[in-house]
């Protein structure tokens, strides 16, 4: 029986990656393989297709909008729709930007924006979601840890702390299952997952340029990779240390009230504590390895693909993490992923939803790199002074508010370049600028669902598992009442 249910796991595995797998290589295919013919007949008809975000009127964000509410109310006022036909509704909002967006510019403009989307922001996306989601998925923890205040704050504690070494999606990944295993037989426990996604999935990475994309990106900008740990440490601590305080005390107050729990039949050998399938941690190490691997190794060879630059060491990047998932999925027995409640549907959900999202938000970006001159130019405009002197907590907030609903990386590079752009002058000359930058982009992603990468993903694992999570406006009032005057106290202490 149980060989049956391991051949069982074995093939719907096998077959929900290659599933995915088939999606991006299809999707490679079919924008790569015409394409780049393309590509090699424009190579000496003109530059690269420009969008200039000045051009554009704010209405170019309504499908943006439209994805946001769609996520945010469909599950609440149809939720048996949303469950079947969500990618079809993303795809809707998506096609409802690219249409009237090639019938204004033009189908070669559409083209390079969608084609610079996918390659180098989406596809790389999904197959690191992919990677840290499969590997961190074969992890199981045996035995009998029981969800008590004090080890679900320390669970929450361990995932702050490594989240800055191995990024906030690889830790994420890896402490989820535990925690929800660790609380089933908890009535209350919304508020786990929610105080983990703040501090795991967001405020933990904040020390290193490993911790958030925006800060990788700062590092490969040339910020220190020290100089994160030095300046991120103090706001990092005092609002970790305050968030772990009132999860401790919130925790504490619904687990007095959980009704009286049956004493568990006595064993013969008690079961230990354990971790199985731990070669899953090694392969945890190798994802974080590709990712540092290509931001740091720089060959200067790129294969062009319609004015689109792909360069070699995303590639090889991409490569290892897909190989790294088959080398899980090999490694790892079938039977502890189906004991881990393992399904491929949260990474499927994701990728179809973020596909609408990373196309909708295009205009969005690129009206705001417009900066003065773009339809937000009053966002960018309010961060300095009329003598052109940083207002640091603007900085902060803006930065912060723009990352909850946009994506914190190119975020975080507007708000860089708009400081000057120079990592000497900022690190040296203006710290508290750059840190107001990178606090911003980093502890403002856990402001809604969709601020940072695991952050869906999360709680999509939670719904898998049966907890019933806020809906999109139920969570961001969670995080107003919870985060938002613990980020005005660290306006109060580290910005004015």
């Amino acid at each position: 029986m149980k060989n049956n249910k391991a051949s069982w796991i074995h093939r719907h595995a096998t077959h929900a990656t290659l599933v995915i797998l088939t999606v991006l290589a299809a999707s490679l295919f079919f924008l790569l393989g015409p394409s780049a013919a393309w590509a090699a007949e424009a190579v000496g008809h003109g530059a690269a297709p420009h969008l200039d975000g000045a051009e554009l009127e704010l209405f170019w964000v309504v499908p943006f909008a439209g994805i946001l509410l769609s996520i945010a109310l469909f599950p609440l006022l149809a939720p048996n729709i949303w469950h079947h036909h969500f990618g079809k509704i993303s795809a809707f909002w998506a096609l409802s930007f690219l249409v009237p967006f090639a019938l204004r510019f033009g189908f070669d403009l559409a083209l390079y924006e969608v084609l610079h989307t996918v390659l180098l922001e989406y596809i790389p996306f999904i197959i690191l979601l992919l990677a840290l989601f499969t590997v961190a998925g074969g992890v199981r923890m045996t035995g009998s840890l029981r969800g008590t205040p004090a080890v679900n704050t320390g669970l929450l504690l361990l995932g702050t702390v490594i989240a800055s070494w191995m990024g906030t999606t690889g830790a994420a990944m890896l402490l989820i299952r535990p925690l929800l295993k660790a609380n089933d037989d908890r009535r209350h426990k919304v508020h786990v997952v929610v105080f983990f996604i703040f501090l795991v999935a967001n405020i933990g990475g904040s020390l290193t340029p490993l911790g958030d994309p925006p800060l990788f990106l700062g590092f490969l900008k040339g910020v220190d990779f020290f100089w994160t740990a030095q300046h991120m440490l103090l706001p990092m601590a005092m609002i970790s240390v305050l968030l772990l305080a009132i999860f401790f005390a919130m925790d504490s107050y619904f687990y007095a009230r959980e009704p009286a729990r049956k004493k568990p039949a006595p064993r013969k050998k008690p079961e230990k504590i354990g971790i199985e399938g731990g070669i899953n941690i090694l392969l945890l190490v190798g994802v974080v390895g590709a990712v540092l691997l290509s931001g740091i190794w720089k060959p200067g060879i790129s294969i062009e693909i319609y004015h689109v630059p792909v360069e070699i060491q995303n590639i090889a990047r991409d490569v290892l993490l897909i190989g790294i998932s088959l080398l899980s999925l090999k490694l790892t027995d079938n039977e502890s992923r189906k004991l881990n409640a393992f399904s491929w549907f949260p990474i499927l959900e994701v990728a179809k939803l973020f596909a609408g999202i990373f196309l909708t938000i295009i205009p969005a970006i690129a009206i705001l790199r417009a900066g003065t001159s773009g339809a937000l130019s009053g966002v960018v405009s309010a961060v300095t002074t009329p003598d052109g002197q940083p207002i640091n907590y603007m900085y902060f907030w803006a930065t912060g508010v723009l990352s909850s609903f946009l994506d914190n990386a190119p975020t975080y590079l507007v708000f860089f370049n708009t400081a000057g752009g120079d990592p000497q002058h900022l690190m040296h000359d203006l710290p508290t600028t750059l840190l107001a930058i990178s606090a911003g982009a980093v502890f403002m992603g856990a402001n809604t669902y969709i601020g940072n990468a695991p952050n869906f993903m999360v709680k999509a694992i939670a719904e898998e598992r049966g907890i019933q999570m806020p809906s999109f406006f139920g969570y961001m009032a969670w995080s107003g009442l919870i985060l938002v005057p613990l980020f005005v106290l660290t306006t109060l202490v580290f910005f004015l």
